[in-house]
């Protein structure tokens, strides 16, 4: 079937002007203009393109071609010519550029034959000579149009397809940080649970009830991280909820997220679960901090334990894909162990995303 073209108000501007063209001839008496057959060819034209995609390219091609005839046999103005330029540019979204072309060359070809039989002398003629030099612009510039077209439309189709690629992957980067945030949560506090079980009973209990909350938490980030895809994001809340219920972790916010990147906010975001995670993982920190501040120039996060420090060299998959994540908002994050020990992160994306 015939591609959908991406600029169909070409062929409507040039039935228009042909039919108005030929019926000023035919007032004026210029020419043997015999407008029944004239007008009905243009009309027949009309509703062949918006019938185009449900007919075969080859037939269109001869029934299109079979009408451009008919209208110009009918026209006294001679501007009917013009109809022709139809013929590769159309050809061109169904065929492919060596199609097009070869009939762009044929189209010539056969108006120099038909000039010849109706007067040898037609190529001496230099008002001939000069139509037939302007179709040839015409056609070029169809052909080109068309090429232009083409490109633009595959250069957006990809550029949508990448767009969808990159949502899917922040969508399940969103999802699969969400988890391991509180999964991770879950396995600490159960392991606590477990080795308090024996000791202190009701420090068990309360290690069970942060892994229910924990889980809790976890189910409402997921269909957090699906309306994303519907409502926009809110950095302060989502913070909020990230650390609620977490007394070991505090949470400091300040300053408007309005006029910045909703990308530079939820690399922050992401920012604070890894650090927390890590903090309960790696570090093994009994106290946690994190503190937004957003203001004219930049959004920044700083999330500071008290654990037992970060090694230079040792970054994870957690903060290579945090790193990239920040990178592509166009902020930096900075991560070492501060003098008081523990271990600090810091990200900071400049407002608008300008690095």
């Amino acid at each position: 079937m015939p591609l959908s073209r991406p600029v169909p108000w070409v062929s409507p501007v040039l039935y228009g002007a042909v039919l108005l063209a030929g019926v000023y001839a035919w007032l004026a008496g210029l020419g043997d203009t015999r407008p029944v057959p004239f007008v009905a060819g243009l009309a027949a034209l009309t509703l062949l393109d918006r019938w185009e995609h449900r007919v075969d390219p080859v037939l269109l091609l001869v029934v299109r071609v079979a009408l451009f005839t008919l209208v110009a046999s009918a026209d006294g103005a001679g501007l009917s010519r013009v109809l022709f330029v139809l013929v590769p540019f159309t050809a061109y979204f169904a065929f492919g550029r060596r199609v097009s072309v070869a009939l762009a060359v044929a189209c010539v070809v056969v108006l120099v034959a038909a000039g010849l039989v109706r007067d040898p002398r037609w190529l001496a003629d230099a008002a001939q000579v000069s139509d037939l030099l302007m179709f040839c612009v015409g056609l070029v510039l169809a052909v080109t149009m068309a090429a232009v077209a083409v490109e633009e439309r595959r250069a957006r189709g990809e550029l949508a397809a990448a767009a969808a690629t990159a949502e899917r992957v922040r969508v399940a980067r969103d999802v699969h940080d969400d988890l391991g945030h509180h999964l991770t949560a879950i396995v600490v506090l159960l392991e606590k649970a477990t080795a308090f079980r024996g000791l202190d009973a009701e420090a068990a209990d309360r290690a069970v009830a942060d892994a229910h909350g924990s889980a809790r938490r976890a189910l409402e980030d997921v269909r957090r991280s699906v309306r994303t895809l519907r409502e926009p994001f809110r950095l302060q809340e989502a913070l909020s909820a990230l650390v609620d219920g977490q007394t070991d972790v505090v949470l400091q916010f300040s300053g408007d997220e309005g006029g910045h990147d909703p990308a530079a906010l939820r690399a922050l975001y992401r920012a604070a679960q890894e650090g927390i995670t890590n903090a309960r993982r790696h570090a093994r920190a009994t106290r946690v901090s994190v503190v937004a501040s957003l203001d004219r120039r930049a959004a920044q996060l700083v999330v500071s334990d008290d654990g037992r420090g970060f090694t230079p060299g040792s970054e994870g998959y957690g903060l290579l894909g945090m790193r990239e994540r920040v990178e592509l908002a166009g902020g930096r994050l900075d991560i070492g162990a501060p003098p008081g020990g523990g271990t600090r992160l810091t990200v900071t994306v400049p407002r608008g995303g300008a690095a």
